[in-house]
């Protein structure tokens, strides 16, 4: 038994002489790629909350009245411009269109009569062999013919438009919002039957205080994140709506975003809106940046070993951020891939750069 314990207690000795010397040892280099820093006049910017809304949005309704025979789109559908949004039953009006169209045969027969009998008239009435007034009779038969024809052609016309009316069409690329109608429903021009906001006019509005207005300059980059999603992406400043809040005097920011799939009117999205005037700050790339702790910092390379450095983000800029340290200087290189696995001063080799 005491001989088991003394071998135990040999091994275990021998375990930990080895971790020991495995910390003792420098830890292996390691590759990394590296970009450097740049400097940039750049506004300090924050972030706002703000709601996503459709600058252009529509209450669809059918401008003939009908029976609802299909609805072709649901509640969240994308649809592209002049798709068909949901049909009407037409059984009558094609009935109607067959019945004028037989009208209008009768008509032509009519007319090739009356055609006839007015040139055989006219030839007579040239060497005065019938009176005036029967020359007359037959011009205004040809001719009332003819008119009446037109009228029916006209007549035609508005029912073959009712009939392309009775497919109720997109007007433009839209999200359907809201569906008000179902198969079998009897619809009135009018009528609200589906809501459609325009995926080309998507827009944030973000309420500022008016003292920041005048650091928002229209048409301006901003970065804009989709709190549901957690997507960020590029936004433009289109203007400011021209009536501020009454109570909290803020000024509500127009942000344009390109159209998006799968998003939801009135959802939450986080604005980087400017806070004070440009001045100089160093630009760092997004990838450069390793959270520890609840604060930033960048690995840089000093006498081949990893350094670290602190970063005060004050501009967020998409792929990159703004910072005001003092100990950044422009062209000084970070490291941007295999910061993750870098320890302080470790050793490393420097694989490529961007």
């Amino acid at each position: 038994m005491r001989w088991t314990v003394r071998v135990f207690s040999m091994q275990l000795i021998i375990v930990l002489l080895g971790c020991a010397m495995g910390f003792a040892q420098e830890p292996p280099p390691a590759k990394v790629v590296v970009a450097a820093i740049t400097q940039q006049e750049v506004a300090e910017n924050r972030p706002f909350i703000g709601r996503l809304y459709y600058d252009t949005a529509s209450q669809i309704s059918a401008e003939v009245s009908g029976l609802v025979e299909i609805v072709a789109v649901r509640e969240g559908d994308l649809v592209k411009k002049d798709a068909p949004l949901l049909r009407l039953n037409t059984e009558l009006l094609d009935r109607e269109i067959d019945i004028k169209l037989a009208e209008i045969e009768q008509i032509d027969l009519r007319i090739g009569h009356a055609e006839k009998q007015y040139r055989r008239l006219e030839s007579l009435y040239e060497k005065e062999g019938i009176s005036e007034k029967a020359y007359e009779d037959a011009l205004y038969a040809y001719e009332d013919g003819r008119r009446e024809k037109q009228v029916a052609e006209l007549e035609l016309k508005k029912l073959l438009l009712d009939l392309e009316k009775g497919v109720v069409k997109a007007p433009y690329e839209g999200m359907v919002m809201a569906k008000n109608v179902d198969s079998g429903d009897w619809v009135q021009p009018g009528k609200p039957l589906l809501r459609l906001g325009s995926v080309n006019d998507l827009f944030v509005k973000v309420p500022i205080g008016e003292k920041l207005l005048q650091f928002v300059e229209t048409g301006s980059r901003v970065v804009v994140g989709i709190e549901a999603s957690g997507q960020e992406l590029q936004g433009t400043v289109e203007g400011i709506d021209p009536v501020a809040d009454p109570k909290t005097k803020n000024v509500f920011v127009k942000v344009r975003i390109p159209a998006q799939k799968n998003i939801a009117e009135n959802l939450s999205a986080r604005v980087y809106l400017p806070v004070g005037a440009r001045k100089r700050l160093s630009i760092i790339p997004r990838d450069a940046l390793v959270s520890m702790g609840g604060n930033d910092f960048v690995y840089t390379i000093k006498e081949g070993k990893a350094a670290i450095l602190p970063v005060n983000i004050v501009s967020f800029l998409g792929d990159a951020v703004g910072a005001d340290n003092p100990h950044f200087r422009e062209g000084m290189e970070v490291v941007v891939e295999g910061n993750e696995r870098l320890r302080f001063e470790q050793p490393v080799v420097v694989s490529g750069g961007r």
